[in-house]
Parts: structure tokens; C-alpha cells; sequence
């Protein structure tokens, strides 16, 4: 059986990530300061933090791994203007994503198996921006750079890819105009980006890429009438 870790698998996109997982005959442990619903095993983890991403991997105890999705952090990108943002605040975001995504990185991939991967979630945020939301914008454009980079050091024995979601959504109240502003006509749903990691963890010929789930959104010209 092969083997998965997913950081954040108690959130939105997190938990989604561990059901298809698991439904697709994965082992799966979830690293996250939550616990999580369904069958994935729970190890609480501050993946920030070097001390307990350590006391994590030595409470797994696994020997080999086959995927590793980097996909937690803190999920409001608003941190408010910048010239009042706290140097705690900005860490406390950038290590989130970021340190998070080193930290587990660095101790996952003496175990990853030969043809293994590390799938990095990264945002349509990395691209494109509103207000007040720098230090999360910045985490996510550094996890893009990561990634290619982390492809070429590791190649040919590991690939390593990124997800940019787009809007992603639990919540079925949402207006129409929520929907209509992405050329699919609908707003992102969880196992949307679920099927992306299930791809990417077998595409043998992709790696340091990339991959945009974002119904369009990022593509679509908006002009005020």
C-alpha cells in the first residue's frame, strides 16, 4: 500500500486531499495542529516549528513514503496593511506555508521512494492579488520557486509539483455571481483539487510544474462597464 502525508488535512482542502487518498487505497497521515475527520491517522504537528515537525515524523515511524502534499498554513490571506503588520504576524504566515513547507519537506524525503513525489499547494494568489494580503501572497509565490527548484535538485528520483487553487469552496450559499465570474460557471469544490493531487502523485513526466485549478478565473479579462 502506498504511503501519504498531507500537512493541514484537517481544512477544507486538507481533509478532501486524505478521503480521496484513502479512497484510492492510500495510507494516509495527516499532520496538523487539528484532528481531522475520517480514517486518516492524526499526528498533531505545528509543522512551523522544527522541534515538533521531528516529534512527528519519529511518532509516524514510517520507514518509507511514497507522497508527500505540503498543504497546510494559515488560511486568511488578509493580514492588514503593511505598514502596520507586526514581524510575529508576518512569520507566523510565512512559516506556515513556507518553513512548513521546508521543514517537512527536508525530513520527508530521505523516505520517499524511488519514483515518489512531493506535491506543494501553492495559490493562484503567487500571480495575482487583492489588498492587505502581502505576506500570504509572498509564501505563495516562494512555494512556486521551491518547487522548480526542489524538481531539479531532486530529479530523476522524486518529482516535485505545485497546485495553485482559485476560489475553493465548502459553502453551498453562494450567489450566482460567484459563480458565473469563472468561465467553467461554478466556483472550485474540494475534490476538484483532490483529483489534481491523485494526478500529479502518478504523472511520472511532470515535475516542477505548476498546475492551475482555478475553473479559469486567472485567465478571464475584467473590465468595469
Amino acid at each position: 500500500m502506498k504511503k501519504a502525508i498531507v500537512t493541514g488535512g484537517a481544512g477544507l482542502i486538507g481533509s478532501g486531499v486524505c478521503k480521496s487518498l484513502i479512497e484510492a487505497g492510500w495510507e494516509v497521515a495527516s499532520f496538523d495542529l487539528k484532528a481531522t475527520m475520517g480514517e486518516a491517522r492524526q499526528i498533531l504537528c505545528d509543522i512551523g516549528d522544527e522541534t515538533s515537525v521531528t516529534r512527528a515524523f519519529d511518532e509516524l515511524g514510517w520507514s518509507d513514503l511514497d507522497l508527500l502534499v505540503n498543504n497546510g498554513g494559515v488560511a486568511n490571506p488578509v493580514n492588514g496593511p503593511l505598514a502596520e503588520l507586526s514581524l510575529a504576524d508576518w512569520r507566523r504566515t510565512v512559516d506556515s506555508h513556507l518553513t512548513g513547507a521546508f521543514l517537512m519537506s527536508r525530513a520527508a524525503i530521505p523516505l520517499l521512494r524511488e519514483g515518489g513525489s512531493i506535491v506543494n499547494m501553492a495559490s493562484t494568489r503567487a500571480f495575482m492579488s487583492e489588498p492587505e494580503t502581502e505576506a500570504y501572497a509572498a509564501s505563495k509565490g516562494a512555494i512556486v520557486a521551491l518547487t522548480h527548484a526542489l524538481a531539479i535538485s531532486q530529479g530523476p528520483g522524486l518529482r516535485v509539483n505545485a497546485i495553485a487553487p482559485g476560489w475553493i469552496s465548502g459553502d453551498d450559499d453562494l450567489r450566482a455571481v460567484d459563480h458565473e465570474q469563472h468561465p467553467v460557471g461554478r466556483v472550485g469544490r474540494v475534490e476538484d483539487i483532490a483529483r489534481a493531487v491523485l494526478y500529479l502523485a502518478e504523472a511520472g513526466f511532470v515535475t516542477g510544474q505548476v498546475l492551475t485549478v482555478d475553473g479559469g478565473m486567472t485567465k478571464k479579462m475584467i473590465y468595469a462597464d
